[in-house]
């Protein structure tokens, strides 16, 4: 598939955006619409795996099996240093339980024992992927279906999921997970992925307008400390995705090269950036440094580490899973 410049440079902007709210979070300040990227992160969800399952038709298992070897190695990796650093006493303030571990590790929603309130993994931004792997399971399921009914029956299942949390109101982590509204994000997406496929989007003067206006919702939701959730945040999400891909189908996106590589790295950055933040963090509490620049220091630390854990770990792993996946696939000599 061609790539996609414009979903790549908003990749990149989710996860830096991810990465100064945490940076900001941790040292005391606060970049609440910093969280917004994983609103932009869903949709982008939708959309890419849409448009790849249209253009280039894969079996529900050969779906389900790519997803997991492109998301599980280096989330349990990273998993794996936050159980050891607690167990050795770098992260003293990480309470585990084997069955958090566990729940972790296999995508669970569980409440956290360091907060019952909130339902996160042992890592805790991981809790988007516990989102991504049921969009992952439904969509797989969908795949089962004639074309025609595909993206009827998603949209159908997911809008019937967060109609029933609105009427029982669950209580157990599961059900509260699987019944926010955030879920329908990645539904847009998908929509947005099939308007994109039959040339359906606007042109490049209103594509410009939603993304401008996407950008200034989320500007206003900052300065003025409007009501911050998926239901503010998600249209804006999927008027900046529209408006970006309209942009770039005009012809008029320019290649940027450092932003499409800080997209093709924004799960590793995603994944590794806190704990660099943390020890910016620790080294700024024990100094007079301003909690300003702590963040600031912070979120470059972040994205430094997520940019190595890139190269050093997610790209060797991909080839080699890759390669390993192919001798296992190839005809045989006979």
């Amino acid at each position: 598939m061609k790539t996609l410049y414009g979903i790549q440079y908003l990749r990149a902007f989710a996860a830096l955006a991810v990465v100064f709210f945490h940076a900001a979070e941790r040292s005391g300040g606060h970049f609440r619409i910093g969280a917004a990227g994983v609103d932009v992160f869903f949709v982008i969800s939708g959309f890419i795996m849409w448009t790849m399952s249209e253009r280039r038709p894969v079996t529900p298992l050969r779906f389900v099996l790519d997803r997991l070897q492109r998301i599980v190695p280096s989330y349990w990796i990273v998993t794996a240093i936050m159980i050891g650093g607690a167990i050795v006493g770098l992260f003293p303030n990480l309470k585990l339980t084997a069955s958090h571990i566990l729940g972790s590790l296999l995508f669970i929603p569980l409440r956290s024992p360091n907060d019952s309130n909130e339902i996160w993994p042992v890592l805790v931004q991981g809790w988007t992927l516990n989102f991504e792997m049921f969009f992952y399971v439904i969509f797989a399921a969908c795949l089962f279906l004639p074309q025609r009914l595909r993206l009827g029956s998603l949209i159908g299942v997911f809008v019937a999921f967060v109609i029933a949390g609105a009427i029982i109101h669950p209580q157990s982590p599961l059900l509260v997970t699987y019944t926010r509204p955030i879920i329908l994000e990645f539904v847009a997406g998908a929509v947005l992925g099939q308007l994109w496929l039959k040339g359906n989007i606007p042109g490049f003067g209103l594509g410009l307008t939603l993304m401008v206006a996407a950008i200034g919702g989320f500007a206003a939701i900052e300065i003025l400390g409007l009501e911050f959730n998926e239901i503010t945040c998600g249209p804006l999400a999927i008027a900046l995705v529209l408006g970006m891909v309209s942009v770039e189908r005009s012809g008029r996106l320019p290649q940027i090269v450092p932003l499409t590589y800080l997209g093709n790295g924004s799960y590793s950055i995603y994944l590794w950036h806190t704990l660099a933040i943390s020890v910016v963090v620790k080294f700024g509490t024990s100094t007079q440094i301003p909690s300003d620049v702590v963040a600031f220091l912070g979120a470059i630390a972040g994205t430094v580490l997520g940019i190595f854990a890139y190269e050093l770990v997610e790209k060797p792993l991909r080839n080699l899973l890759r390669n390993f996946s192919w001798r296992r696939t190839r005809p045989s000599p006979a």
